[in-house]
């Protein structure tokens, strides 16, 4: 074959390429391979070919301060940043936060977000709301195990005394020295009309509430509060003393103990 012109070279080269035997590529690098129009690179450093990730990332969410920490444990360093927020009620590790002298990626996060119980959602959802006889009482009666002070036993003796005098018209209401509240009524159904009763409620309980999934329990104050109507009709609530206050209380505690239990500093606020 006479080679007379660059065209001949380039073919000649093209024919000794395809000609060779295939090399296999090392996964994990980058390789700049010769065409025959030139250069070609290969990038073989992504997980798809070394099967593993280049780093940590993602951010991981639970609901307890005992599954954090054991996250935390398994994933953090001594440059992990902990950041605690009152208002999101939630606490975020950043486990690879920048160092003192080096920037990292800061993308593999652990998230503390508190799930608030049934309980002290349907207690906080009435709260403040005045309830018809029935209604009233057949929430205390689904609620007893929460009610301390009085006893459950006395708080359901008043419910079922509250369910049987729905056929009344009420009159008027007494305090009484004791704190509680008496409540005069008169019957009115056929069979005993003109009777007259008594229906005596306390003016202040006490319930204990777990806010948050796997936190400690709570005490909080309920007032009694109750409206008679121009037709003698009675609706019945409560209003309780400050729970926002108990809820900072039980996310501080629950801080708290994270902190215990982790050697770095929880920081108030959020992560850029």
């Amino acid at each position: 074959m006479t080679i007379t012109t660059p065209n001949d070279v380039q073919q000649i080269v093209s024919i000794a390429q395809q000609a060779a035997a295939p090399v296999a590529l090392e996964a994990g690098k980058y390789h700049v391979i010769r065409t025959g129009d030139g250069y070609r690179a290969v990038d073989l450093t992504g997980p798809e070919h070394t099967g593993t990730p280049a780093r940590k990332s993602g951010t991981t969410t639970v609901r307890d301060a005992t599954s954090f920490q054991a996250y935390f444990t398994k994933h953090s360093d001594a440059d992990t940043e902990v950041y605690a927020d009152a208002d999101r009620l939630t606490v975020t590790a950043v486990l690879d936060a920048h160092t003192a002298d080096t920037a990292r990626w800061s993308g593999h996060r652990l998230t503390l977000g508190l799930r608030k119980t049934d309980s002290w959602a349907q207690w906080l959802e009435r709260d403040g709301r005045l309830m018809p006889q029935e209604e009233f009482a057949e929430f205390l009666e689904d609620h007893l195990p929460e009610l301390l002070e009085p006893s459950a036993a006395e708080m359901l003796e008043i419910a079922q005394s509250i369910q049987g005098a729905t056929k009344v018209e009420w009159q008027n209401s007494t305090r009484l020295s004791s704190g509680q509240r008496q409540f005069q009524f008169v019957e009115t159904t056929q069979a005993k009309a003109g009777q007259r009763g008594q229906l005596t409620i306390p003016e202040v309980f006490t319930i204990g509430l777990i806010p948050f999934d796997g936190s400690e329990g709570y005490k909080l104050t309920a007032r009694f509060r109750y409206r008679i109507n121009k037709e003698g009709g009675l609706t019945l609530g409560y209003k309780l003393e400050r729970p926002g206050d108990i809820l900072r209380t039980a996310f501080a505690d629950v801080v708290k103990a994270i902190g215990t239990e982790i050697e770095q500093p929880i920081m108030n606020g959020t992560p850029a």
